[in-house]
């Protein structure tokens, strides 16, 4: 079974679901040259979010720390600065300015 992501209003295969790892961010290069974080929770879900950390500028998001806590979504903690994005919306848990959010993207399997 195959993962995709979709970019710019078409879908784009990018892994096969076996390749993921639950916990675990993977890299997705884009077809206009951006990148996405993908990642797979552990009840098998997949979700994809931007992969440049609004804070820092770096494209490390796919090497942050996957978890949720209470009620909460699950979300994905900056390996730099720590601060968590929740990985259903984008939005910065720790700074709800929406220039801190980062893009989701659909996912699918097929």
């Amino acid at each position: 079974m195959k993962v995709e992501v979709e970019a710019a209003g078409e879908w784009i295969p990018v892994c096969g679901l076996a390749d993921l790892i639950p916990g675990r961010g993977v890299a997705v290069l884009l077809p206009d040259g951006g990148q996405a974080a993908l990642f797979l929770d552990r009840h098998g879900k997949t979700y994809a979010i931007g992969n440049r950390d609004p804070f820092t500028g770096a494209y490390v998001l796919s090497r942050g720390l996957v978890g949720s806590t209470g009620n909460e979504a699950p979300f994905v903690a900056s390996p730099l600065l720590k601060q968590r994005f929740d990985l259903a919306t984008g939005t910065c848990l720790d700074d709800p300015d929406p220039d801190k959010a980062v893009p989701v993207y659909a996912t699918r399997r097929r």
